[in-house]
């Protein structure tokens, strides 16, 4: 509980102005994309031939259900995101999905993401890109499609083609343990947030092995992680 009392101020000073990690506060003229590109790209992921757009750390949570089978599948997730631009070139930058795991991880039962996000970014320099859950397959096949919604914050606010809804393009098993979720590349089927969207540095998010067809609960299980947005025509400001 300690930790989490302590959570405000750290969390903005791991995405807000820190002076010990040399960053700055969100502004057009030292939040800058240049120079940043995914590190540890598994070879079973294609290389993005896109620029990119945004950078994100996220937090949130993986949904899952128990299937016939008796293990669970995945029905979709619901997260926040925060612009990390402003820690490229910092050691921050590199750590930040392993410091805000932990803030999620000791975050009391029954505090969402989006609680823990709206608490603690009230501040000039607000990093909230938007939110990321799952909708209904646009192609009318039926099952469900991640979707990246930036409409209703920062510089994209009433912007009605900030967001994208994707489709998966390659996936990798997480290279830090089977602990983590998958990393993931995807390409848009809808909305002008991205052309390409990437799942890296992943932490925590998989289910238990197994469970009991028609007892086991649907259950969600804390990630935090990081997202590559790139091309599109809704631009990092």
């Amino acid at each position: 509980m300690l930790a989490f009392l302590l959570a405000p101020s750290l969390l903005s000073a791991l995405i807000t102005c820190t002076a010990a990690a040399a960053v700055c506060k969100p502004n057009k003229d030292t939040c800058k994309l240049d120079g940043l590109s995914i590190e540890g790209l598994p070879s079973t992921l294609p290389v993005p031939t896109l620029p990119l757009s945004y950078v994100a750390a996220a937090i949130g949570v993986q949904n899952y259900t128990c299937s016939a089978a008796g293990n669970y599948s995945s029905i979709g997730a619901v997260a926040e995101l925060y612009d990390i631009s402003c820690l490229g070139g910092s050691k921050l930058f590199t750590t930040i999905q392993d410091r805000l795991m932990g803030l999620w991880e000791d975050a009391p039962n029954g505090l969402t993401a989006q609680k823990l996000v709206s608490s603690y970014t009230q501040t000039k320099a607000n990093t909230v890109l938007g939110d990321h859950y799952f909708v209904p397959n646009p192609s009318g096949k039926g099952g469900l499609s991640p979707k990246w919604d930036f409409t209703s914050t920062g510089s994209t606010k009433r912007n009605k083609n900030a967001f994208v809804i994707v489709e998966k393009v390659g996936g990798a098993t997480a290279p830090t343990g089977k602990q983590d979720v998958d990393w993931l590349a995807t390409k848009s089927v809808s909305g002008g947030l991205a052309g390409l969207v990437y799942r890296t540095d992943t932490r925590q998010g998989q289910p238990p092995a197994s469970c009991v067809p028609g007892q086991s609960p649907n259950i969600q299980v804390k990630y935090a992680s990081k997202y590559w947005f790139f091309g599109g025509s809704v631009h990092h400001k």
